[in-house]
């Protein structure tokens, strides 16, 4: 049997290898096409196609549209800040009246809207992922303070969760009416990401959790659902059944291993060779590596190439890669 894969160039190799900050990926248009023109050398050394141009990737603009601050590093991630400071600001949150409002949002609109002005192959309409989860948003909006609030005030708990899926949700159908007219969200297959989930042990899973990944699928309509989450253990796997999963992304979650996932997993699951294993590996152990994942036959293994330093290796994987995949 095939072994599908996955490959991608990350942001910050492209973002280097163009000379410019990561930060100005996000804001500067000329950046951008920079960043995707320059990288289309070294696509085709590898055989795979060019990157579509687009801004950089983005997951909090659901967040941001509440009004939670971000900082923007030269050449990191983006900061979120928590929105909330006290107990008391969970009983008395708003919806915005206009979820495409906040300053920020109306920048990546407008410089959405000149890269697909400029470049007809520019990723359609993209300003970032849609949304987190509800348990990652609590988090972004609270702090890690909220990874306790089950226990200590369970009502606000779910006061917090609930404002986080609602408005998840209207953000996501503003949006899309933004860009789309007043045509409906279609149906079609939808995955959520929601990589604070696991923090919340299995005893309390199906009560703080498993409702409101309900309502955020049901709200999306999805035909079919897919989950990245980064901390779940052994315990939350029958929880996957329970949710009608279709397919896991454990993404770097040291809890939950190829191994462990190919006996216990309910649904289909995706493998990843990390980061770090195509920084400090060599090509024959990236390759043993690989062989290894395969054996335990996930329906996707997903790798990235990072540094340039990393291209000899790289290639012997994805011929590996290749050639497992048929």
């Amino acid at each position: 049997m095939s072994q599908p894969y996955s490959f991608s160039l990350s942001e910050s190799l492209m973002a280097e290898n163009a000379g410019v900050s990561l930060k100005s990926t996000h804001f500067d248009v000329d950046a951008i096409l920079k960043v995707y023109d320059g990288i289309k050398p070294l696509a085709k050394e590898l055989g795979i196609n060019a990157p579509q141009p687009r801004l950089a990737g983005f997951g909090y603009p659901h967040v941001v549209s509440l009004g939670a601050p971000i900082e923007f590093p030269e050449d990191g991630e983006p900061n979120v800040f928590p929105l909330i400071k006290t107990l008391e600001e969970i009983d008395t949150l708003k919806e915005p009246e206009n979820y495409l409002a906040a300053p920020l949002i109306q920048t990546r609109l407008k410089i959405a809207a000149e890269l697909m002005k400029r470049r007809k192959d520019a990723v359609p309409n993209f300003i970032g992922h849609p949304l987190e989860g509800p348990i990652t948003t609590a988090v972004l909006l609270f702090g890690h303070d909220f990874l306790t609030l089950p226990y200590d005030d369970p009502k606000r708990a779910h006061r917090l969760l609930n404002f986080c899926t609602e408005s998840a949700l209207h953000y996501v159908e503003t949006l899309h009416r933004h860009f789309n007219g007043h045509d409906p969200i279609e149906p079609g297959p939808r995955g959520i990401p929601d990589d604070f989930a696991g923090m919340l042990p299995p005893e309390i899973f199906g009560e703080f959790v498993v409702p409101y990944w309900n309502r955020i699928y049901d709200g999306l309509k999805a035909t079919e659902r897919h989950l990245h989450s980064e901390l779940l253990r052994e315990g939350h796997l029958p929880f996957l059944r329970d949710l009608n999963i279709k397919y896991f992304d454990p993404s770097a979650d040291q809890y939950v291993t190829p191994e462990l996932l190919s006996k216990k997993c309910p649904c289909r699951f995706m493998s990843r060779i990390q980061s770090w294993d195509a920084r400090d590996l060599t090509a024959d152990q990236l390759e043993n590596l690989y062989r290894k994942i395969a054996g335990n036959k996930p329906f996707m293994i997903a790798f990235s190439m990072d540094k340039m330093d990393q291209l000899e290796k790289i290639k012997r994987l994805l011929k590996l890669a290749r050639e497992l995949a048929g």
